[in-house]
């Protein structure tokens, strides 16, 4: 996504919602949910700097900036199931950190500043917090965004088959992906925060790899060491596809907007 066409959709995205912003009696959550590479994160920075040209402070938090340590997730990997290891998946992340976060943000003050979660993908660990920004004041908009924003589990008798080789391979009895599939449900309290949910649809499963290598192919061209080959990445994407298809058939009946993406990530209307 183009940062002048997400300057211009979160133009769009604000009028929408602009009244009840206003009038919320508190810091008003803005979902905005879209599969890995659906140009979240950047509609996201363009809400905030449309938020702020109208004079609201508003901050932008992140899923990705909310995963358990390292450390902690080596913990469940050797206790639960070894894929648990990958951040991502539901189960990954510090739910206390996201939920403690937004309520502090109701009494932001320059006394009691709050500090936003910042995560360090290139070391796979979260930041020293000396590091996070902090914010001084309740602002009117947060911006929260994630690529399983407000999905919901699947049925038990759904999780039987494996969607990919990942799940063949390396879950074959099933366990990993249950268990993922349970603690989605911890979830839905993070999800009743949200005021309104913007979903960036992506047209199928099979663009979001492609979006995903057009982010990695410029690390491989550096030489960067964590860039992903082809294979590698393949792997990595197949952690999400489960969640990912329930996402693209669920969310749009549930988003307050829907913003249909194209192969190029244009927004189109139906």
């Amino acid at each position: 996504m183009e940062s002048t066409d997400a300057s211009t959709l979160a133009a769009t995205v604000l009028g929408r919602f602009a009244a009840a912003i206003e009038h919320a009696p508190r810091p008003f959550v803005l979902g905005v949910s879209g599969l890995q590479g659906s140009g979240k994160s950047t509609l996201a920075a363009a809400l905030i700097d449309a938020a702020r040209g109208r004079g609201w402070g508003a901050v932008a938090m992140s899923l990705d900036d909310a995963y358990l340590t390292r450390a902690e997730r080596e913990k469940l990997a050797g206790e639960v199931h070894p894929l648990l290891r990958t951040r991502g998946v539901p189960g990954t992340h510090d739910l206390a950190l996201l939920g403690s976060t937004l309520s502090a943000l109701e009494k932001a003050s320059p006394e009691r500043p709050v500090p936003i979660p910042r995560f360090d993908k290139g070391h796979d660990d979260r930041y020293e917090q000396s590091l996070w920004p902090a914010i001084g004041e309740p602002p009117r908009l947060v911006v929260l965004e994630g690529w399983c924003l407000g999905v919901e589990p699947v049925g038990a008798d759904e999780l039987a088959e494996p969607v990919n080789t990942l799940e063949r391979e390396e879950d074959a009895d099933g366990r990993w992906r249950r268990w993922v599939n349970a603690r989605l449900s911890g979830y839905l309290t993070l999800w009743e925060r949200i005021d309104a949910l913007v979903v960036l649809q992506a047209p199928a499963w099979e663009v979001v790899a492609t979006w995903r290598d057009e982010a990695e192919r410029p690390l491989r061209e550096r030489g960067e060491p964590r860039a992903m080959d082809e294979a590698e990445l393949s792997r990595f994407l197949q952690h999400y596809e489960r969640i990912s298809r329930w996402a693209l058939l669920s969310l749009p009946g549930k988003a307050d907007m829907v913003l249909p993406l194209d192969e190029r990530r244009r927004v189109h209307r139906r």
